[in-house]
Parts: structure tokens; sequence; C-alpha cells
């Protein structure tokens, strides 16, 4: 399927708590002085951060101190000596060495400065300090709690010192095999493991479930689906597993539950499960068009609303997850909770995560933004927040509409319309290392 489109050229900082993305938006220069209830000792903190990492060794003119030095001066002299609760967390590619390397630091500058650090129960306010990134820039997000007051965020940017790092891609296979093929619309299908393991696909206007006999799927049962409406043009749909090896069938405004022998269908306005089991994120998907909203829950961070999108893509970190959305405005945005990272791959609409014992052990599949008959799905990992491609594409005879994560999360399964033969069919994308 096509990319997205819209403008979204070039990087952006899109802030994740707005519904739509604003366009050529870009990180402003660093803030140092906002309207705050907090002391000024607040705003240096930030400010010894960010000197603290870029260490100067050019003295202030007529000073002779360092600007880490003149601002500890200026903070011991404006609040005195003071009570805090510090703490600061890491959600950038840098490696723990190089994390309490900083934290160190920061912590002697501001003691140097005359605070001293409690707990948070006998503190006068808290820090909370975190490193983040973009493709070219460190992004500091300081949050200040004073009391009852309102807390203060503010943000600090700075060049990254070596955005280019070599990293050696691993070696590996995208196979595909055939689940499914019907001149009708396949809008998703997914394979339920187990002892004795079944498929089920979703189609327009019926469920099918399947069992496996020798090499291939046997119909088993048909689930008619009952709906009074018009679908949309371009219809999607999402089949979810549970833990008991039940499943969920999402479409526009309707959804189907699956009990035991039977499958109940009815009008629901709820988010569609759009991560995996390990890695929960439900999205409300627009009923008369086909993307997501952008409201999400239980939300990623602290953030419940990001920019509009067509699909999503958890990567593990090692304390938070990183999550890749292909937004609605051409842009594939990296959303940690903290911070929004936008900018332009040459990517299609669909994205899904498969963990495999490769590389990290995570790879972000992707469709190409190509517009021929035929259509590639190219795997890539995620060292940093750059994309790295990862082994060969492999090719499906047609154009894809519909790409979802198995819900276990080791593999894919990607429906293409074959445009030889206008055949719809589903296949199972799983991960292998060599060639």
């Amino acid at each position: 399927m096509p990319g997205p489109q819209g403008p979204g050229a070039g990087l952006q900082s899109v802030p994740s708590d707005m519904p739509e993305p604003a366009q050529n938006a870009v990180y402003n220069s660093p803030i140092w002085y906002m309207p705050t209830s907090a002391s000024g000792w607040l705003r240096a903190a930030v400010f010894v951060l960010f000197t603290a990492f870029f260490p100067f060794n050019i003295c202030l003119a007529g000073t002779g101190d360092t600007p880490a030095e003149h601002q500890a001066s200026k903070i011991a002299t404006a609040t005195g000596p003071g009570a805090v609760a510090f703490d600061l967390s890491n959600r950038s590619s840098l490696g723990r060495t190089d994390v309490e390397t900083i934290r160190r630091q920061v912590m002697e500058q501001l003691l140097s400065a005359g605070l001293r650090f409690v707990k948070p129960d006998q503190a006068a306010a808290t820090v909370q300090v975190t490193l983040s990134e973009n493709l070219q820039e460190y992004v500091w997000t300081t949050t200040i709690r004073q009391g009852t007051a309102e807390p203060t965020v503010v943000i600090v940017t700075a060049p990254r010192t070596n955005p280019a790092v070599n990293h050696d891609a691993p070696t590996l296979t995208i196979r595909k095999t055939l689940l499914w093929s019907s001149d009708e619309p396949i809008l998703d299908a997914t394979v339920i493991n187990g002892p004795f393991p079944r498929m089920v696909a979703l189609f327009p206007a019926q469920l099918k479930v399947f069992r496996l006999q020798t090499d291939h799927w046997v119909e088993e049962q048909s689930f008619p689906i009952s709906h009074a409406g018009i679908w949309p043009r371009d219809l999607r749909g999402r089949l979810y597993v549970k833990p008991d090896h039940s499943f969920d069938a999402y479409m526009p405004g309707f959804v189907c539950h699956n009990n035991a022998a039977s499958v109940n269908c009815q009008p629901s306005d709820d988010p569609w499960p759009v991560g995996t089991a390990q890695f929960e994120l439900n999205a409300f998907f627009a009923p008369a068009r086909n993307f997501f909203t952008g409201a999400v829950s239980p939300g990623i961070g602290k953030k419940t609303t990001v920019p509009a999108f067509y699909s999503a893509a958890p990567v593990p970190r090692d304390k938070y997850t990183l999550w890749l959305l292909t937004g609605m405005d051409g842009a594939i945005h990296m959303l940690d909770g903290v911070s929004d990272v936008a900018s332009k791959q040459s990517w299609g609409s669909d994205v899904a995560t498969v963990h495999s014992s490769c590389g990290s052990g995570w790879q972000v599949l992707a469709t190409g933004a190509g517009s021929g008959p035929e259509e590639t799905v190219q795997a890539y990992e995620l060292p940093d927040r750059e994309p790295i491609a990862v082994g060969q594409p492999v090719e499906l005879a047609g154009g894809v509409t519909s790409l979802w994560t198995v819900s276990d999360g080791d593999s894919a399964v990607a429906v293409a319309r074959n445009s030889e033969t206008g055949k719809n069919e589903a296949y199972l994308l799983t991960i292998h290392c060599g060639q």
C-alpha cells in the first residue's frame, strides 16, 4: 500500500500531546527562563545539566569562571542551601557508563551550588531529568515539582556529538508462508498456536476458522458478520488472539468476540489493539475512515494523544518501549513517552514488529513506498533512532493491504492482492538468522 501522503519533509519535533501533528515544526532554542513558581536554582539546574554534558573550557569574560561554576554561584546566591530530591532517567541511546557519568557530574555541580539531596518525603522540591534524543540532537526534559504548585517543564536541546555510528547489521532472512488465497478480500488472518493449531481469517462479511491437516489448512467453521451500515471504502480489520486462545475481530465501529465455539458481533467504539500481548497499546479507529485518530490507551508513557497514524510497531528498550507510528502527515513518528521524533523514511503505510533470535532480537517490518504491481517488505533494526535495513526484502506479488504483528509477537501476517491473478493472499512472515 502506498505510504501516507503529506508534507512532513525532513526532521520534525512534534508535540505528542497534540491531536494533529504540526507541519514544519522544529525544536525551539533552549528555553532558559519560563514563567514559573519555581525558584532561580531550578532554571540553573537545567543549565548545569547542559554544561555538565558538554563541558566548556572557556572562561566567562571578566570572571575567570566556567559557565557551570558561574551558574552554580548564581544558584547559591539566589536560593542558599536547599533540600531537593533528584532523579535522572535515560531514554536515549547513551550507554550506562555515559549516563552514570552525566548523573555524577550534574549532582556534583548542584552540590557545589549549595544544594543537598534528600529523600522525596524530606525534599522542598523534586527534580526529574529525562535524557532522550532525536536524529540530530540530545533532548533533556526536566520536570520540577514544588509543593502543590503546578509542575514546571523545561526542555533543553543540544547537537549530538556523534550521530553517525556504524553498527554491524545482522544477517537474516524474511520467510513467507502462504496461509490462504481467496477471491474475497481478506482483511486480516492470524495463526493460533497450540496442541491443535488453528487459523482465523477475517472477511468483510464473515469469519472463517481453519484447522491444520497435514501441511495445509482446511475450513472448519464459518461465522457470518451482520452489519447494517455501509463499510468505508478502504475497509480495514484486525484479529487479536487472547492468552486463552480465543480471539476478537475488530472492524470500523464493530467488534466480534469469540467465546468457545461461537462468535458474537455487535457495534462498538472500543479501541483496537495495535500492539502485542507483551507490548499493549490500544488506539481508537476513525469509523468512517481508514486510520487511527491519535487517542490511545493506556498511553505511550503518560501521553494519551499522539499524531493520527495508520499503523504502529513497538521496539523494546532497556527501560521503556519506543513506538513507531506511520503518521498521516507522511512522517514516521518515534515516540518514547517524552519526545516525538518525526522523520521521512522510504516506507509505506504498514509496519509491524517481530521477535526473533537475530541481531537485537526485535526487527521492524515495513512495506515499501513504491506503487508498482509488486511490493516488498523490509526488515530494520533500530540501534539508535535511525533505522538500518537488515537482510534482503521479501517480495509479494501485489500491493500490501494489511500488515499486523501476530499477538504473540513472533511473526507477522501480510495480506496482498496478487496483481496477476487478482486473488487476495495472506502470508505468514517470520525471521530466520543467516541467508
